[in-house]
């Protein structure tokens, strides 16, 4: 009999980086109950379109303690999943004793070296911007794609239950039924198109609208394209 093959060392698995689309819940208030009230609110506006969902918790903005059992216990029993905190160092150290992480959500800059004789600064140039995902299918019910460094092109149906999601803009040609998550990463000049409007749930940059009745929107059906005024969501009619 053939002994059983063993692996040893560094090939019993690799390590490779990965993209991973998290929720950020960024908290305006210290105040636990306050909190708490919140996020069942916003909860209830969003139904199960957050569920299942990996957590980083933005606190930068707080100079209080947060009562990190209680917030995440609270996010558990909404079906979310807590994975790291941003926060200031002395929050981070409280948020570890709970179980979170420290995340850096900046994008990662390069720092050039400084130069040895003085110059005139040079004017930054132009972020690279990855070509678009374009994709030529009908994306069914449970199904999600996601453009993690740029602009998703769809050329085809975009069914109940399914989900767009993409760093940059969204194109739709054709009908919008699902899910469209724009600006993904904060990116407030992102826009969403589609060419027949009916979607379940949009969201420029953390900037998000349920629809529960579709035929109360005047766009509805119509080709449209939706972009942020401020914190609201504004839409433009197109052709």
């Amino acid at each position: 009999m053939n002994a059983p093959t063993t692996h040893k060392g560094p090939q019993a698995l690799d390590i490779k980086s990965a993209t991973l689309h998290t929720v950020r819940l960024v908290l305006h208030s210290a105040d636990t109950q306050e909190l708490l009230e919140a996020l069942d609110l916003r909860m209830q506006e969003a139904g199960a379109f957050f569920q299942d969902e990996p957590v980083v918790i933005d606190s930068s903005a707080l100079p209080n303690n947060i009562d990190w059992a209680a917030l995440i216990q609270a996010l558990r029993q909404h079906h979310l999943h807590p994975i790291g905190v941003c926060a200031s160092p002395n929050q981070e150290s409280e948020a570890a004793q709970a179980g979170l992480a420290a995340v850096d959500l900046a994008a990662p800059r390069l720092s050039p070296e400084p130069p040895s004789q003085p110059t005139a600064p040079e004017p930054p140039p132009p972020p690279a911007r990855a070509a678009p995902m374009i994709v030529r299918k009908t994306l069914r019910s449970g199904q999600r794609l996601i453009a993690p460094e740029g602009d998703l092109v769809v050329i085809g149906m975009v069914g109940q239950g399914a989900e767009i999601i993409a760093t940059g803009n969204i194109h739709v040609h054709g009908p919008l039924r699902g899910k469209a998550i724009a600006g993904a990463q904060g990116d407030t000049s992102a826009f969403i198109m589609a060419t027949e409007y009916d979607p379940e749930l949009i969201a420029i940059a953390g900037v998000y609208s349920v629809i529960e009745n579709p035929e109360s929107n005047p766009h509805h059906k119509q080709s449209v394209m939706i972009q942020l005024d401020g914190d609201s969501l504004k839409f433009e009619p197109l052709g």
